[in-house]
């Protein structure tokens, strides 16, 4: 299979780089000050969230469907509606993510491929603000909860 034709997921690093990914990711999150309002969302202990996160990632990114295996269709939006999503608490989140990915040996264009794909998600996922729609598929991003199994 030629690189055109495999999944970020693969292009990556496959699951020991989406690994490290979510482990940056949620280290950034308990360390940086300026995230701290997105941390204080999260229970104290990680392991949960880094477990679900690498989990859903995987079958987001064209990976084994991990998440759907275990828990059945992901409905981000849905688990995330019982929070205050606006514009700051995605720079936040995405801000972490950008974080992680610098710190992969990976080649710049799956990077960015990587926080495309995550800033579509985090951006979807806002519930305050403006231009906020709360119907799946009619606000900027696509469903994610539909295309991460159909994936």
């Amino acid at each position: 299979m030629n690189s055109s034709t495999q999944s970020l997921y693969h292009r990556l690093g496959g699951e020991t780089v989406l690994r490290e990914f979510v482990n940056y990711l949620y280290d950034y999150m308990d360390t940086l000050p300026e995230v701290k309002t997105i941390r204080d969302m999260h229970a104290a202990d990680l392991s949960h969230t880094r477990k679900a996160v690498f989990m859903f990632l995987s079958g987001m990114l064209g990976g084994p469907p991990l998440y759907v295996k275990e828990y059945g269709p992901p409905r981000l939006r849905r688990q995330h509606l019982r929070f205050s999503i606006g514009d700051n608490e995605r720079d936040q989140w995405l801000l972490c993510a950008q974080k992680a990915v610098d710190r992969l040996d990976i080649n710049s264009a799956s990077g960015e491929e990587l926080m495309s794909e995550l800033s579509a998600m985090a951006n979807h996922l806002r519930n305050q603000g403006d231009g906020v729609t709360m119907a799946c598929g009619t606000s900027v991003a696509p469903c994610f909860a539909k295309s991460a199994v159909a994936k």
